[in-house]
């Protein structure tokens, strides 16, 4: 059990690796669409570039959505209104008005011929209403639609819905008949008689008429023929048409729902976790081989994974809510975040490895992933120094102006003019490049989140007016201002070889931040001639020396400095000797060992650190150069690096003789034109 508990410890950080990369992978498969890949890419109007295709399977040739939407309007155009009619309110109104014509004109008509024509005139007008129907209200449907008569439940003829007289119109019809017929000074009294009597008999059957256009709707075919198997689709090199096109899409749909069917659900999801596991396994590979302290920090590296993860979600919801805002996700961040935190060579890594596993959910993923793999590299090139807003947005301009021109490219290509172009689509560029700025609060709150440092943030940290370092100015002058000479070297050093100098000129600046706690046992800050080791052992006196390096970590933590500046503080000299005081003890006591007068290290472990060591120690031993020339400081400059090569300070550091040698002569011209060392002429 104790072996296996052990194990597990010292495996820890693999395991949690291990389970990182199996929970992304599975998490990023969930965000997949629940769709086949169709294995070829075709577009209408453009030539057919694989292969002759042959129908692999019978299917069914579906209709275009715009094709079963002209179906669908053509149908409820064409679709019968519904009416109840009732024969028996005609006998009612018959009668009624026969009631009513003899007791309105009981004496207004003294002639019996004219009485009985005037009677039959009036019954005419009234068979002419029923013989085609009176409305119960007015309807607003087209004049030409057919309409159905229906009484108890058959149907009783059909005619076009303007034949209808609505309730308005009797007026008028009526006036025009006794007009026509010579009874017009009688259209007042057989007006009132008409309103009195007169009741609807057609009256709209809603629930009829819904449910037969439902019927003929339901009937509408999606599907408008049938592709056998064998037969051929389409040649290489053919250009597609219309027809053609409708039948790709058609076996593309097919293809996709077959693949995903029950049976090669499980395949299909397999294969994906293989492609994305084998892409995010690529990774972490890279990040063990070339960028090894990355790799060993489990917060680093779940830093970039969910970088990763952050930015597919954002594509999927885009994709999700329309495809056309796709380009407005500003995944030039993602190499932005990873080149402000680590290196450009892992942001573009890193961006490439998101653009391919995002090419299995976007639609033209061939020209997508084009399109943001040339802006991801644009935007490793351009933006240099992040912590300047002037330069951010100059190269969030340039990154649009990329994608503005490929995205052009690519449609000349595909369509062979420009007068359709969508204008509309150049302003989601934009939007992107806008998006891109959001950059600087993000850094800010990874800051916050997972406890790292950027450029902006070290820019922030240079600044002398600080609060610590304005402590340290008071309290250690002397060391403050040992500390700006180191970094100034250190600064120029790091240029030299292209290491990070804004990392390196911070962590000079604070280095020796521990030297607050006893500033006058430190030469630089003994301004009264009276140095307190005179009372102290040797073995106190390098016990105080080396505390510095301790109290200057405490002080950093109270402070809340990143662990990479710490890391400055810890490693600035090593394992190194604290050799004044040793060989003082050792002229007392030959039985000592160095260790006791050495620091606890660590040694350095980047070129950072490394260069720090060397800086800090040249600067510090240059104050005790007496008539400096060109050829002391060579010598002196060599003999400190030498020493400390000699003794294995630089073996943890990735750093090269080659990127030392240029250190020593960075430091030999700065420490020349310190000391104003000009060219002795002859008298």
């Amino acid at each position: 059990m104790n072996e296996i508990i052990n194990k597990w410890y010292r495996n820890h950080a693999l395991v949690y690796k291990l389970l990182l990369l199996l929970g992304t992978t599975f998490f990023i498969v969930y965000l997949f669409p629940t769709t086949g890949k169709f294995r070829f890419s075709f577009d209408n109007g453009k030539p057919w570039q694989s292969e002759n295709l042959y129908a692999p399977f019978d299917f069914a040739i579906k209709k275009t959505e715009e094709q079963i939407n002209n179906e669908i309007e053509y149908t409820r155009a064409e679709s019968e209104l519904y009416f109840d009619f009732s024969s028996s309110v005609k006998a009612s109104v018959l009668d009624n008005y026969l009631s009513e014509f003899n007791t309105t004109f009981r004496d207004t008509v003294t002639g019996f011929n004219d009485r009985a024509l005037l009677y039959n005139q009036g019954r005419t007008v009234l068979n002419q209403l029923y013989s085609k129907g009176i409305l119960d209200t007015d309807y607003n449907f087209n004049d030409d639609k057919k309409s159905i008569l229906i009484e108890n439940n058959e149907q009783k003829g059909e005619l076009k819905f303007e034949a209808f007289y609505r309730q308005i119109d009797v007026r008028t019809f009526l006036e025009e008949e006794l007009e026509k017929n010579g009874f017009g000074s009688y259209k007042n009294e057989l007006t009132s008689i008409f309103f009195n009597i007169i009741e609807p008999n057609i009256v709209y059957n809603k629930s009829l008429t819904e449910k037969a256009l439902e019927d003929k709707l339901s009937r509408i075919s999606p599907r408008r023929g049938l592709v056998s198997e064998g037969t051929l689709i389409i040649s290489k090199g053919q250009v597609v048409e219309e027809s053609q096109y409708n039948i790709l899409t058609s076996l593309k749909a097919e293809y996709e729902s077959q693949v995903w069917s029950a049976n090669n659900y499980n395949w299909v999801i397999m294969a994906y976790t293989l492609l994305v596991a084998l892409t995010l396994l690529m990774l972490l590979l890279f990040l063990q081989k070339y960028r090894l302290d990355v790799f060993l920090n489990n917060t680093k590296v779940t830093f970039i994974f969910f970088n990763i993860v952050l930015m597919i979600v954002l594509t999927t919801i885009v994709i999700n809510y329309n495809s056309q805002y796709l380009y407005v996700v500003p995944l030039c961040v993602l190499p932005l975040v990873f080149k402000a935190f680590f290196d450009a060579r892992l942001g573009l890594f890193a961006h490439v490895l998101t653009v391919l596993l995002l090419g299995f959910i976007v639609p033209n993923s061939y020209e997508y992933m084009f399109l943001q793999i040339i802006a991801g590299i644009v935007t490793i090139l351009t933006v240099s120094e992040l912590y300047k807003r002037a330069n951010l947005f100059i190269s969030v301009g340039q990154i649009t102006l990329i994608y503005i021109i490929a995205y052009f490219a690519f449609y000349v290509i595909h369509e062979g003019q420009i007068t359709n172009i969508k204008w509309n689509t150049f302003g989601l560029f934009i939007l992107g490049g806008l998006a891109t700025l959001f950059v600087q609060p993000l850094i800010y709150i990874y800051e916050k989140l997972f406890g790292l440092v950027s450029d902006v943030s070290l820019l922030e940290l240079s600044d002398t007016n600080s609060k610590l370092l304005k402590e340290l100015s008071n309290k250690a002058p002397g060391t403050f201002h040992h500390s700006l000479n180191v970094a100034n070297l250190a600064e120029a050093s790091a240029n030299e070889i292209g290491a990070n100098a804004m990392l390196v000129r911070v962590g000079a600046l604070y280095h020796d931040i521990g030297k607050m706690q006893k500033p006058t046992y430190f030469t630089e800050n003994q301004s009264t001639g009276l140095n307190p080791h005179d009372e102290l052992s040797s073995k106190e006196s390098a016990s105080v020396i080396i505390d510095h390096v301790i109290n200057g970590i405490e002080i950093a933590k109270k402070n809340n400095l990143p662990d990479r500046v710490i890391d400055f503080i810890r490693t600035h000299h090593g394992t190194s000797t604290v050799y004044y005081f040793y060989k003082k003890e050792l002229a007392l006591n030959e039985d000592i060992t160095e260790d006791e007068f050495s620091y606890p290290g660590p040694k350095p472990f980047s070129k950072e650190t490394a260069i720090l060591m060397m800086c800090d120690s040249v600067e510090a031993a240059s104050k005790s150069l007496k008539s400096p020339t060109s050829t002391k400081i060579n010598t002196f400059v060599e003999s400190i690096i030498s020493k400390q090569v000699e003794s294995g300070q630089f073996l943890n550091a990735n750093i090269t003789f080659k990127d030392i040698e240029a250190i020593k002569r960075v430091l030999k011209l700065k420490l020349a034109n310190i000391y104003h060392l000009r060219i002795e002429y002859p008298e």
